[in-house]
């Protein structure tokens, strides 16, 4: 089971596990906002509610432009694991400026690709094969992207994320 912690603006912080979340409100830094019925957590004096969502007592900034880090996953995730160029199942990520001509490894210069489109664009840039791109790439946005464990969210989290959203 795992919780998801909000601070006290109601965003969300971090996915953690049932016990680091009733540690936090035990040691009263935390509260319970959500928790799941009928499932308490027996301790040798009381029983606990198992927290769902819980919320910080005292409040954490969240800084306003989170960084996501670009990695070969998260191109994939990105584009939904479709080829940039043909729309086909994409296994690996392409520069579209390559990089020995200056290309980065930024969010803007990858792009998800199949195996073959790599192959074949090789060096050139998708002008001078005459391709077009599917999409437009641009860095991931919102609290899945941010907060680690989201994307596969609880039932009892939704109203939470949707907030952040």
């Amino acid at each position: 089971m795992r919780t998801l912690v909000l601070n006290a603006g109601y965003e969300p912080l971090a996915v953690v596990s049932f016990k680091r979340a009733l540690v936090l409100v035990m040691n009263e830094k935390a509260t319970v906002v959500e928790h799941i019925d009928g499932r308490p957590v027996w301790g040798a004096s009381a029983a606990y509610e198992r927290p769902a969502v819980i919320l910080l007592t005292r409040y954490v900034r969240i800084p306003g432009g989170r960084h996501v880090p670009v990695t070969r996953r998260g191109v994939l995730r990105r584009d939904a694991h479709r080829c940039g160029y043909c729309g086909k199942t994409a296994s690996t990520i392409d520069h579209i400026l390559p990089r020995s001509r200056g290309g980065a490894d930024t969010w803007e210069n990858l792009v998800a690709c199949c195996l073959r489109c790599n192959n074949v664009k090789g060096d050139r840039t998708p002008q001078e094969m005459g391709w077009e791109l599917h999409l437009i790439p641009r860095p991931p946005h919102g609290v899945q992207w941010t907060v680690r464990g989201t994307e596969r969210a609880e039932p009892a989290w939704e109203r939470y994320l949707e907030l952040a959203a």
